[in-house]
């Protein structure tokens, strides 16, 4: 079919629409071309970005063919109307988009499961055991009849030679030197001796166990020292985490003390 494509011209356009109605594809062609650059106008006056801009465009003329095609849509004024679908489809998109949430945080969507990293649980499993060995034997004794046998400071007392409540305050005293300990095992030895000495702080400077002094000297460190700063960093995050980042941790940390215990403690 060819019929003349005159700007502007409705009575033309009118003759392509119903030729469009009767399954002439080509005469929508010719519609798009007499009316491609109306509708990059409008649609590059509406968005800033020249792709959105141009998706707007093929999309509202598809939209527009498939209502001819279904026996919708102009019978004249065909430019009218190709513009008018062109801001509908505009502000439609803008509608879809305010309703979209754009976040890196899918556990609402999808909890996962845990990834049980078998570098990761020997590590841990390690550095608990370490940290273990390190304790008084006092504090290893209520650690492993509270943590890992499970039982309770008034089951535990009679072994000690303590009353419960004399239990209860060991057993924290002895969770928070395992904790302390456990960071400690983060951190890696640095050369410089002031960087070994605060290195060797850190684990109780991030549990709030150092003297004001021995915090003025560390904080007065990591100010100039990137290094230690960065494992700082590390260990705060751990500790932030409840020291058991990945589900892992608890069984590593368990089969960690197990390993120091059996071993006795050496």
């Amino acid at each position: 079919m060819t019929i003349p494509a005159g700007d502007g011209d409705d009575e033309a356009d009118s003759d392509l629409l119903a030729a469009v109605r009767a399954g002439d594809t080509a005469a929508y062609g010719v519609l798009y071309q007499r009316h491609r650059s109306a509708a990059r106008t409008l649609a590059y006056g509406l968005v800033h970005d020249p792709a959105d801009a141009d998706d707007l465009v093929a999309e509202t003329f598809a939209k527009v063919f498939a209502s001819l095609r279904a026996g919708r849509g102009p019978l004249v004024a065909f430019r009218a109307y190709l513009l008018t679908t062109l801001r509908h489809v505009c502000y439609h998109r803008a509608r879809r988009d305010r309703r979209l949430e754009f976040t890196d945080d899918l556990t609402r969507y999808d909890e996962g499961e845990p990834f049980l990293d078998p570098a990761l649980e020997r590590l841990e499993r390690t550095y608990a055991a370490r940290a273990f060995r390190a304790l008084p034997d006092r504090w290893r004794d209520v650690l492993w009849r509270t943590e890992v046998e499970g039982a309770s400071p008034a089951e535990v007392a009679p072994h000690l030679g303590l009353t419960p409540n004399a239990v209860a305050v060991l057993a924290h005293r002895a969770r928070e030197g395992l904790r302390r300990l456990y960071l400690q095992q983060h951190v890696a030895d640095a050369d410089p001796p002031e960087c070994r000495w605060t290195g060797d702080r850190l684990g109780g400077h991030v549990r709030g166990r150092v003297t004001p002094r021995v915090a003025v000297r560390v904080e007065a460190h990591l100010a100039y020292c990137a290094g230690c700063r960065g494992r700082y960093a590390e260990i705060t995050e751990i500790n932030q985490r409840g020291h058991r980042p990945y589900k892992q941790r608890e069984r590593a940390a368990v089969d960690g003390l197990r390993v120091a215990h059996e071993n006795g403690g050496q």
